[in-house]
């Protein structure tokens, strides 16, 4: 997991405890006042939402005690793509430029361009250098990139 993954976790973490717990209680108790809980729907929502948020914290303290926090910075990378990279990168068949940050797949969401360091594009980007052109077994098939640009700045 990079730094700021393991940030953005810790952030709601401590928003999840602090602010959702609190709410979500204040809403169990205004529910309870209304009377008869076994046909009262606020009052379900409030517990099914309390549920949710208890999860949730489980979940994420689960993964940040696991978690192998990398400061890619400090990595010497001697001029090839790690982990924690942002790569430009050129598709030669369509000639679009598309740039993706490597992250651990907790961090990975594609709507923010991190991509899992063990999908098959991280995979096949890990260890090559500004001008390769590497290969990527996709579901449409074999695709070509050719590595334009990385940064370690992330």
């Amino acid at each position: 997991m990079t730094i700021n993954g393991a940030k953005l976790l810790e952030e709601e973490l401590s928003r999840l405890k602090t602010v959702e717990r609190s709410s979500v209680i204040q809403a169990i108790a205004e529910a309870r006042s209304h009377g008869d809980l076994s046909e009262n729907a606020e009052y379900d929502a409030a517990k099914n939402k309390q549920a949710f948020i208890e999860g949730r914290i489980a979940e994420i303290e689960a993964k940040l005690s696991r978690a192998h926090v990398i400061d890619h910075k400090n990595i010497d990378s001697d001029g090839r793509i790690i982990f924690g990279a942002a790569v430009t990168l050129l598709d030669l068949e369509s000639d679009i430029q598309v740039s993706y940050q490597i992250v651990g797949d907790d961090e990975a969401d594609l709507k923010f361009a991190k991509i899992s360091v063990n999908s098959p594009v991280a995979k096949s980007l890990i260890g090559k250098e500004i001008g390769s052109v590497v290969e990527v077994k996709a579901p449409s098939g074999i695709r070509e990139y050719e590595i334009l640009d990385f940064s370690l700045d992330t």
